[in-house]
């Protein structure tokens, strides 16, 4: 078959490699229709992760159903699904109270794993034509008859529509709140979605890139320009000074200052100062705990200064960690079947599986225009 192959960093090429295959009574084996371009993706493919080289890359997979193991029981050759990023057994003691990104069994030795992706696990990605798919019951999502004309929708749901959510879970956003998300590529837009389903008056998207606000302004969030003076004074000159009720980070360890200064700490510092006291902060962006190729010596250790003493002193609080993607993606599910959300919206190139180096090349580039990147192979 064909895939997507890590070789090192900036070289990335579709190659031949051996079939995917049944390897477990309880696995499935799909066919994949669009597997996506992430932004963690980026973090391998800059050669800021231990990826090893000759990793199938892709861990945003929908697909079709072509073959399950004798053990499964609910998932059906032929069914559309869409499958979290994170892989679970479903027996584990994460697992069972829903912290599926967690799982303590899938990656023996850790706390999580994902299909094509850096510390975690030995699974292939989707940016392939087939995919295995450990324990498929668990954790294939089967979908309506309306998900072939819905794909650009439904393939959301296996990262960042649900991280996104994720995110204004952890800062409990609800009814009446005001909400800022740093961060307005697809997660930090997914986030600003999630947190207009949960009753959020008004949503803040805070970035300095063009394409990318008038995005946030498109899924009925306020774009703020950090480019165009301090994001955090805009917010407070916003809210009479007073700060947002909640906050989402959704940028993660490679953010960068609006002159292109790499500055790891600057968004969750800048959350500290623009939420008010007593409110909550959600960081979904990816922190890793080394960076060998950081900038400065706390940075390759996956540290920064934090602004500890704001945060204490205004009562606030924060809680991390990847999303639990099984927690929310049936609810979102629905209402994307119900047309109550359209998190396609930020669909900017559908490429084959052929054209995917120059995909990631453009999208790593964070060329005007390319926003989210599906591949169909």
């Amino acid at each position: 078959m064909r895939a997507l192959v890590y070789h090192g960093p900036k070289n990335v090429s579709v190659d031949e490699v051996p079939d995917a295959r049944i390897e477990s009574p309880t696995d499935a084996l799909v066919r994949i229709t669009t597997a996506n371009i992430c932004g963690s993706d980026l973090h391998m493919y800059e050669g800021r992760t231990d990826v090893e080289t000759g990793k199938v890359l892709g861990h945003e997979n929908m697909g079709e159903v072509v073959a399950v193991g004798d053990a499964v029981v609910k998932v059906r050759v032929g069914d559309m699904v869409v499958l979290p990023f994170n892989i679970g057994c479903g027996f584990c003691k994460n697992c069972e109270s829903g912290k599926t990104g967690f799982c303590l069994t899938a990656n023996p030795g850790s706390a999580g794993a994902a299909y094509g992706y850096a510390d975690m696990g030995p699974y292939s990605g989707g940016q392939a034509e087939l995919l295995r798919v450990p324990w498929a019951d668990w954790n294939a999502l089967v979908l309506p008859d309306d998900a072939r004309e819905k794909q650009r929708d439904y393939t959301m749901l296996s990262d960042i529509l649900p991280t996104g959510y994720h995110g204004t879970e952890l800062a409990k956003v609800g009814t009446g709140d005001s909400v800022v998300v740093y961060g307005a590529g697809p997660v930090g837009l997914m986030a600003a979605i999630s947190a207009k389903v949960r009753g959020a008056a008004e949503v803040y998207v805070i970035d300095h890139q063009p394409d990318r606000l008038k995005l946030a302004e498109t899924v009925g969030a306020t774009p703020i320009d950090d480019s165009a003076g301090d994001a955090v004074q805009q917010v407070l000159d916003l809210t009479r000074g007073e700060g947002v009720d909640a906050g989402v980070e959704a940028v993660g360890y490679q953010a960068h200052d609006h002159d292109g200064a790499e500055k790891p700490g600057i968004t969750i510092n800048s959350l500290i100062q623009v939420v008010r006291p007593t409110g909550r902060i959600g960081v979904i962006g990816v922190f890793v705990p080394e960076d060998p190729n950081a900038e400065d010596d706390l940075a390759k250790k996956g540290r920064f200064a934090f602004d500890f003493g704001t945060f204490f002193f205004k009562g606030q609080s924060m809680a991390t960690g990847q999303a639990n993607v099984k927690q929310y993606n049936r609810g979102l599910r629905n209402l994307i079947h119900r047309d109550a959300i359209h998190p396609g919206v930020i669909v900017s190139q559908e490429l084959n599986l052929d054209e995917a180096v120059e995909g990631y090349k453009n999208f790593d580039a964070r060329l005007d225009g390319w926003t989210k990147v599906l591949l169909h192979p």
